[in-house]
Order: structure tokens, then sequence, then C-alpha cells
């Protein structure tokens, strides 16, 4: 389970960054007062356009990021507090992930179970599972600098899934991905969701959203503009479909339903 209470993040700009946002304010405030909860056994999406909030969010829950106030639980553990422990029950995967070049997706994969103190038995069994399940047989022993795109993400959603997290969080997880690689990491969310897992992502991609989703927010300039379950959402849709009901959320304001 995630509870995120009361969350802001407030960053200090750089005299360039200041320049080149063409502003004299000393801070810049990504997430304001953002409260929600991610259930076990549902999928939980956060959405919003670009600069909404959405990574920065899903990287303090990860514990990658220090909130500037409020409260974050990672299955009742304060992450703020107790951020190594929180990360135990934690797998994060972002696009912007970066993997060693020079190593091959087994030895990425073994370092991280080493990391996370998965033992060598349950460990064979995970890795037998994930390189099934992600078609990754062929290429185990290529180095990763030699890799395509869709084989490079496949190597980070195993290392983000060795260590078998009760919580799972994924940033704009499909982005830029071929339709096979992207249609692999749907079957695995749908089988986080099946396993009892608590997942969470952010997309951009409203049939991804469609096909997934079980509760939802809606963030915009960092602040909530929606939150409740989709049934309820769809239930309430004052537009013919999600997309122009999200660009509706968004645009009104002051608004939530």
């Amino acid at each position: 389970m995630i509870s995120v209470q009361n969350l802001n993040k407030t960053f200090t700009l750089t005299k360039q960054q200041r320049k080149e946002l063409n502003t004299d304010q000393k801070t810049a405030t990504a997430v304001q007062d953002l409260s929600f909860s991610c259930q076990p056994g549902r999928v939980f999406s956060l959405l919003g356009p670009n600069g909404a909030g959405k990574t920065t969010t899903l990287r303090m829950i990860a514990t990658l990021i220090t909130p500037t106030s409020g409260q974050i639980h990672i299955n009742g553990i304060d992450a703020l507090s107790q951020p190594q422990e929180a990360r135990k029950h934690i797998g994060f995967l972002t696009g912007s992930t970066g993997l060693y070049a020079r190593l091959t997706p087994l030895e990425v994969i073994d370092y991280y179970a080493d990391l996370y103190g998965v033992e060598k038995a349950a460990r064979e069994q995970r890795k037998e599972e994930l390189f099934s399940l992600l078609h990754m047989k062929d290429f185990l022993h290529k180095r990763i600098g030699k890799l395509s795109t869709g084989m490079k993400q496949k190597v980070s959603i195993c290392r983000t899934m060795i260590h078998d997290p009760s919580v799972v969080i994924f940033d704009e997880p499909t982005s830029g991905l071929d339709v096979i690689t992207a249609e692999n990491i749907i079957k695995l969310i749908r089988s986080c969701k099946d396993q009892g897992k608590t997942v969470i992502f952010s997309s951009h991609i409203m049939s991804e959203v469609d096909l997934l989703c079980d509760d939802l927010a809606i963030i915009h300039q960092g602040t909530l503009k929606y939150n409740g379950t989709m049934t309820d959402f769809r239930a309430n849709m004052q537009t013919a479909n999600l997309t122009e009901e999200f660009i509706r959320i968004v645009q009104a304001p002051n608004s939530q339903l």
C-alpha cells in the first residue's frame, strides 16, 4: 500500500534556471499538498500534462527525492524516516534510468539481486519467470551497449522486479517502445495486479489507462484535480471519451470531480 499525505516539493532555482524560465522567483513549486492512497491488488494511474509534477511525485514515493514537507508511507513504513527499509518493498521503473553498457543483462540482474539480498534459489526462480515473460533469453549474454531500446527496457524491468517487490512504480513505462515490448509491460502490470501487488503508474497514453486503471489521480501544475475510482470517473464524465474528459478537468479552474 502507498499512502501520500499533504505532499509538497519546492526546488531552489539557480540563476541560469531563473533566466531560462524568465522569472525572478528563487524557488519553484513542483508539487503542492497532494494526498492520495494506492491499494494492493489495484492499479492506480497518476495522470497529468507534461510538467504537472508526476515524475517528481513518483520519485518522492520511490525515496529518490526528499519532499519539502508531507508524509509517505509504504506498507506502513515511514518512507521519510526509514527510506532504506521502504526501498526493500519498492520496484521503480523509469525510462531515464541508465544501465551499465559494458555488462550483460545477466550480470546486471545478478548484481541487483545481490544488492537486495535475494537468496540464490529464489533468484534463479525469479529470473526464469521474468526472462520467459519478457522473452529475454536470446540476449542475456550480450553487452547492454549493443542492445536495442526495447531490449534495454526489458533489462530495466527485470532489474526492477528481481526482488519481487510488493509495491511497483512505473513512470511512463512504455514511452518510445515498440508495440510488442509495450504489450509485454502491459502484461507485467496485469500480472502484478493479479499477484496482489500495489501498482502505481503514470502514462500519457489514454488507451493504457483505459486497459489497466482501477483508480486514478489527475494533477496539473502540481495540484490535485481529481482523485477517485475509474468507475466513478466514467460515471461522471461530461465529455465523449477519456481524453476529452482529461483535458476538460485539467483546463477547468479549481475543479475536482
